[in-house]
């Protein structure tokens, strides 16, 4: 019986030994896990920034565009901007 009790004494403070770093190993890896998903994601919102920066440059590039057609063409109807 008293050897029973010893085994599984010295069976459940090896678990515990070699437990606490694996913890550690698996809690850290979750960490940089995290840590790396949340740069990507602040990556990809500032590419989002540009595309919307860059479509709004385009957009109006455009238009000044149509507008120098206007003036250079102003009797030709396919120039004319609707509002």
């Amino acid at each position: 019986m008293m050897n029973e009790v010893f085994f599984l004494t010295g069976i459940i403070a090896v678990v515990m030994i070699f437990s606490i770093p694996i913890i550690a190993i698996v809690t850290d890896h979750v960490q940089k896990s995290a840590k790396t998903k949340s740069n990507i994601i602040k990556e990809e919102i500032e590419l989002e920034k540009l595309k919307h920066e860059n479509f709004l440059l385009e957009t109006e590039k455009l238009r000044l565009e149509l507008e120098q057609m206007q003036l250079d063409h102003p009797k030709e109807e396919a120039y004319k901007l609707t509002k």
